[in-house]
Formats: structure tokens, C-alpha cells, sequence
């Protein structure tokens, strides 16, 4: 089996990961604050393929407040970048009552309308405005 992270580009350590990750979600237009990291090891991206992985020291939990949405990020996540879109995503869960269902698929509407949307593999899909998404929040 091809190892999908042949070919990529790897930075270590938390300050070079985190400025790769937020530069790979501004690059395919995403909001800032989608992956809010803590303790990055590493962050790579395989751009002929778009595969990109992230590895971190502990799991993360961070409440989008303008939302009241809790989300989960692992301590590696892993998906397919390209424009607008993020597929195949593994390692991000989103807590829905009781149950916290992982997010495969993350999408941007093109021309932007200040939307996105959330995909689970159970079905789940969940619109947001993106400002709750932002750097800042």
C-alpha cells in the first residue's frame, strides 16, 4: 500500500504546525478557526493528492460559543483537502445530544454566502455561519 503521506510536506512542533494548518485552511478557503490545536507535533500536507494530517499531544475539546457546539478533535486527524472542501475526514466528532457522531465532511459554498456545512456518516448535516468558525471565536 502507498503511504499517503509520501511527497508531503511536514512541519514539527507547535508554532510551525499550527502556522501550516491555518495556512492550508486560508489557502482552500475555510474559516481560521475551524481547528482550534493544542500541543501540535506535526502538521503535513501531500498537495498532489490534498491528503493532510495532524498530530497533537492530547485531544482537544473546544466549545464554539456563537453556536453552543461542543467539538472533539483527536489527537490525529487526517482528510483530504481541496478547495472548499474537506473529505474523508477522520479524527473530529461534534457532540449532538447525547451522542458525539464523528464529521467526515466539511464544505464551503462557492461563491461564498457565509455558510458551512458539516457532514457525519450517520447522516447528520449541519449548516453554520462561518463567523462561528472564525480565529477569534
Amino acid at each position: 500500500m502507498v503511504d499517503p503521506k509520501e511527497g508531503g510536506i511536514i512541519n514539527k512542533g507547535h508554532e510551525e504546525g499550527l502556522k501550516m494548518a491555518v495556512s492550508i485552511l486560508e489557502e482552500f478557503g475555510f474559516p481560521l478557526g475551524l481547528l482550534p490545536l493544542a500541543g501540535v507535533i506535526e502538521v503535513g500536507f501531500v498537495k498532489t493528492t490534498g491528503y493532510m494530517w495532524i498530530l497533537q499531544n492530547k485531544k482537544v475539546e473546544h466549545n464554539f460559543k456563537i453556536i453552543k457546539k461542543l467539538v472533539s478533535y483527536d489527537t490525529e486527524l487526517t482528510g483530504f483537502v481541496e478547495k472548499n472542501r474537506i473529505k474523508k475526514l477522520k479524527g473530529v466528532k461534534a457532540k449532538e445530544l447525547m451522542l458525539w457522531p464523528p464529521v467526515n465532511d466539511i464544505s464551503v459554498n462557492d461563491p461564498p454566502n457565509g455558510k458551512i456545512q458539516f457532514k457525519s456518516l450517520v447522516g447528520i448535516t449541519k449548516v453554520f455561519p462561518e463567523e462561528a468558525f472564525a480565529a477569534d471565536q
